[in-house]
């Protein structure tokens, strides 16, 4: 009897899964967030011995994520993003509503101020670094970029005349203007010529149609083969669309970008723990301390909250709060 609820789990399982990728897509959620979500259902389903989550509920969940957080010990950030997995797939999958979960063992979130490059150090990496990647990074630091903005630009959210640039469905899926810089018109110029070429390259071979957005590919047909579309830094090698397995030409994987940065600093001598979203976060503490206002600093970012922006004023705050060290008088 074990057996046949085991193998009629097992067969309406992918069924299920097939329905969470569904609805994720009708809700314009990111492939990366479809992958993690389909990630953490199956957790959760194989935690309980692959009961179908229809027989569970509040109790299951309180103890898979309670078994998170005090066996497995997982960062708070990623115990939340399973909770929300859970949730959405009995909200907007099962139509259950959810009561009270009861008391989870919550992982601590660890009050941990940004690590940042120094102006002289942010110029040290860069120098090491070349080409495209030299630009990607360059847009990191001086546009405060996060790397999958930065990966997923088109031409045309680059605007040379207003000098800005449009960063399209960023973090929370809000659009938002940041900074274009100076130095990076000619570059930027230069990259833009060389993808519309590559583009009438994949035209002629029976490519070119870029994957577009949310439902802009049926109420816009042709868009997704029109330069402005193209993605600012294409992918090396035609690839094939995992969602829809159509093949195209996607941008530049992420992996690429922090490679070469990891090997950069380490290049350049340095011994902080950082990556490329260091840059992101230098670029909010130089204009800190270039004497900028925080609330332009929190557009430019991006931040929802002003607090998020605030954590930079302790970066800065050099010695405890500006405070000079005795030590130093003598």
């Amino acid at each position: 009897m074990m057996l046949t609820t085991s193998t009629h789990t097992y067969r309406r399982q992918p069924k299920l899964l097939d329905q969470v990728r569904a609805g994720l897509r009708l809700k314009h959620y990111s492939y990366r967030t479809e992958q993690a979500y389909i990630h953490w259902i199956k957790r959760f389903i194989f935690f309980h011995n692959k009961r179908h989550p229809l027989e569970m509920g509040e109790q299951e969940i309180n103890e898979f994520l309670t078994h998170l957080a005090v066996n497995e010990k997982v960062a708070a950030s990623t115990q939340n993003q399973a909770l929300c997995a859970i949730v959405f797939l009995y909200k907007h999958i099962l139509n259950v509503d959810l009561g009270d979960i009861g008391e989870i063992y919550w992982s601590k979130k660890p009050q941990k101020l940004p690590v940042v490059f120094t102006h002289k150090e942010a110029k040290a990496v860069l120098e090491k670094l070349n080409g495209t990647n030299w630009l990607m990074a360059m847009l990191l630091y001086g546009a405060g970029l996060r790397l999958n903005e930065c990966l997923r630009l088109r031409v045309k959210d680059i605007d040379f005349e207003y000098k800005q640039i449009t960063v399209r469905s960023g973090k929370g899926k809000k659009d938002r203007v940041t900074l274009l810089p100076e130095k990076l018109i000619i570059p930027l110029k230069k990259q833009i010529e060389y993808v519309k070429k590559l583009h009438e390259y994949d035209l002629k071979n029976g490519y070119g149609f870029v994957y577009l957005p949310y439902a802009l590919e049926r109420k816009y047909p042709f868009a997704g083969k029109e330069p402005g579309w193209q993605f600012l830094f294409p992918a090396a090698k035609i690839s094939t669309d995992p969602r829809t397995g159509i093949k195209r030409r996607h941008h530049i994987h992420e992996s690429v970008l922090q490679k070469a940065v990891k090997r950069a600093i380490r290049e350049a001598g340095i011994t902080k723990h950082a990556g490329c979203h260091t840059f992101r976060h230098s670029f909010a503490t130089r204009l800190l301390e270039n004497g900028y206002d925080i609330r332009t600093i929190q557009e430019l970012m991006g931040h929802k909250n002003i607090q998020t922006t605030m954590i930079y004023t302790h970066v800065i705050n050099k010695g405890g709060l500006g405070v000079k060290s005795p030590a130093d008088e003598i």
